[in-house]
């Protein structure tokens, strides 16, 4: 299936480009999140009369990623849970903890966004976690896990 990104989409392509992908990927995923448009005569001439207005509208998610990452790398998190002797928290923290506890300190952060390449932390200390807000844009959120008293 070939479609045009109304995007740009990591690995895949950029803004305007004609990809060809697994019809399944382009009609269950890229299609109905309004990331690309089939690859037709009529969308293509629909896409070039609109290129400059979905260009913009790309750059302004950038620009948005790029003020969200600023507050986001400023930001210091401490999540408390209850842990053993050596360590080891009894249950663990994830994504979902991550991001709840920053849009609790004033920055929206959504779970899709937070990435813990290791999986769930389990041990008390102090952590880099990633947070992906845009294809080009990550930021580096400074976690510190301490145990219950």
């Amino acid at each position: 299936m070939e479609v045009i990104l109304l995007e740009n989409i990591a690995k895949l392509g950029d803004l305007g480009d004609r990809v060809t992908v697994k019809a399944g990927y382009g009609r269950n995923y890229l299609v109905p999140h309004q990331k690309a448009i089939p690859a037709t005569a009529a969308n293509v001439a629909e896409f070039e009369s609109r290129k400059a207005e979905l260009q913009r509208l790309a750059d302004d998610k950038l620009n948005q990623a790029r003020g969200r990452a600023a507050q986001i790398e400023e930001m210091n998190i401490s999540l408390t849970s209850k842990a053993g002797e050596e360590g080891k928290l009894f249950g663990s923290i994830t994504v979902r903890d991550v991001a709840e506890a920053a849009t609790s300190r004033g920055v929206t952060i959504e779970k899709s966004e937070v990435r813990l390449p290791d999986g769930p932390l389990r041990e008390l200390g102090d952590y880099e976690v990633i947070i992906h807000l845009h294809s080009e844009v990550n930021a580096m959120l400074k976690v510190s896990v301490i145990a219950e008293t």
